[in-house]
């Protein structure tokens, strides 16, 4: 998947400026898709010039004008194509799997601590996924059907922190072992 198409999915939804789309990154596709601020002003504009995307500008009258962002019939499309089109499976690159694979080159104490820190972030994440889901759990039926398949989402972002944490109780084992 590529950041363009995460943009689609959220104008599909409703229009909005590069700041809303952050937000909606934080709050919907955060568990699962990162994003930074200048990534995705960058990609408007290309996706505005490919037009996939136009916009309408609204006047602020203490910062520049705003720039509210809507799909095309093209960027429709676009979307379209993509959704109905097979995604490969996820390939990690992580630093920390790098890190303990060459262990050996380090101390436990630098491995401990390492550990340690990814921990505290994995935990931190989970709790916020778990808030969300407690959330969710909590609107009327009707709400939680019409967000099912978001919910899946989160659902995967639980499993994925939970597995990581239960792995991370055995690197714990076992560098307390050595």
């Amino acid at each position: 998947m590529s950041l363009k198409h995460a943009i689609l999915i959220l104008l599909e939804s409703e229009p909005g400026s590069g700041y809303d789309l952050l937000k909606r990154f934080k709050d919907g596709l955060g568990y699962f898709w990162n994003a930074k601020h200048q990534q995705v002003y960058l990609e408007l504009k290309k996706l505005n010039e490919a037009g996939w995307l136009e916009f309408e500008a609204q006047t602020q009258e203490t910062r520049p004008d705003k720039k509210v962002y809507r799909l095309t019939p093209a960027g429709h499309t676009e979307l379209l194509r993509w959704l109905a089109e097979p995604v490969q499976p996820n390939k990690i690159n992580d630093a920390l799997l790098v890190k303990l694979y060459a262990g050996a080159h380090t101390t436990l104490d630098n491995l401990r601590e390492e550990m340690h820190r990814h921990v505290a972030v994995h935990r931190k994440t989970l709790d916020s996924l778990l808030d969300i889901e407690r959330e969710y759990l909590a609107q009327p039926q009707d709400r939680r059907a019409a967000l099912r398949l978001p919910y899946l989402t989160l659902r995967r972002g639980i499993l994925g922190e939970q597995s990581w944490l239960d792995w991370a109780a055995e690197v714990e084992l076992e560098l307390a072992r050595a």
